[in-house]
């Protein structure tokens, strides 16, 4: 295997208070809100502390069912709509999913989804992407990985392209790229950054990348599925979170550093960073509560910069811009 520098630091994390633990459903009354919402990993714990602190008329709206947990979900009071007993989605991709599915149906059990992941591909009906946060995406590998913890991009476009040269030869590869499950954002946002596709992935054309543990989906964010000759990709804000008082998956996790950088939320140069998003309805950009909550600067969420730096993202200058939208 090809010999990469070892760095003699990890990377630098902020220290950040959580206010509050997040937990899989909402919490506290009303027990139903107005707006139902699913999804991403990534965001869902920033997005149960929103649920706390964003409040019309002293009433708590937001209510955001998390990406894991019980199979089963309700979103809505069951003695009002009777239809909102819905399978949990798992990630970015599974919560636009559900929302179209929800829209179309008419039935008025999901309201927004989370994204950590920008797709303009067509929805019917158009859905708009308004970002209120800004993560970085970096690796993680244990402290006695066989690999370093500073690479350089290239060196992980190569490790994720299984170039003999990083990874050994097959069946038995000397590291084992791992990605999260499919549907996720950071899958598909990391995909992008190391240059593969899910058609590769399907195809197996790089045999050193898996995304099962055995016959289990890998999720996104748990470090308890790295052993010291695997690599995966990780939020920043969601190790930093879990670091607090949200619940702590890292397991042996320790973040990496690309191209001399340290992975923050609060280092403006570092290379791999993304918006995050909550996807609403186009139709409903000037409806309220959709409209209170969600759009412009000086929507509830946006009033709620503490609350979104505290679980690790940075504040996001275009937060409650509504020009992503999908055809």
């Amino acid at each position: 295997m090809k010999k990469i520098a070892m760095a003699a630091t990890g990377a630098a994390l902020i220290a950040v208070t959580v206010g509050s633990t997040a937990n899989a459903e909402p919490t506290g009354t009303p027990t139903y809100r107005q707006l139902a919402g699913v999804g991403s990993d990534t965001t869902q714990d920033v997005m149960n502390g929103l649920s706390q602190a964003v409040t019309i008329n002293g009433t708590k709206v937001l209510g955001s069912y998390n990406a894991v947990g019980a199979p089963t979900i309700t979103t809505k009071d069951p003695a009002v709509n009777n239809k909102c007993a819905i399978a949990r989605p798992n990630g970015s991709g599974a919560g636009r999913t559900a929302l179209v599915n929800s829209l179309q149906a008419g039935d008025g059990c999901l309201d927004f989804a989370r994204s950590s992941s920008l797709n303009l591909a067509a929805a019917s009906p158009g859905l708009t992407y308004v970002p209120f946060g800004v993560d970085s995406v970096t690796y993680a590998i244990t402290p006695s990985s066989v690999l370093p913890r500073k690479l350089t991009l290239a060196d992980l476009k190569a490790i994720y392209h299984c170039d003999p040269n990083y990874v050994g030869t097959g069946p038995n590869f000397s590291v084992n790229a791992l990605l999260p499950q499919a549907g996720s954002g950071t899958r598909s946002y990391w995909m992008s950054q190391v240059g593969i596709t899910e058609a590769d992935v399907t195809a197996g054309v790089y045999p050193c990348v898996k995304d099962k543990k055995g016959s289990t989906p890998i999720q996104e964010h748990d470090g308890r599925v790295l052993d010291d000759k695997s690599i995966v990709p990780f939020s920043t804000a969601q190790y930093i979170a879990q670091g607090a008082t949200v619940a702590d998956v890292r397991g042996r996790a320790i973040l990496g550093t690309i191209d001399g950088k340290s992975a923050t939320v609060l280092n403006s140069d570092f290379g791999i960073k993304r918006e995050v998003y909550n996807v609403i309805p186009t139709s409903k950009i000037g409806t309220a509560p959709w409209s209170t909550v969600f759009t412009g600067s000086g929507s509830l969420i946006c009033k709620q910069a503490d609350v979104i730096n505290n679980y690790g993202f940075a504040t996001n200058p275009n937060c409650g811009d509504t020009s992503k939208q999908t055809p």
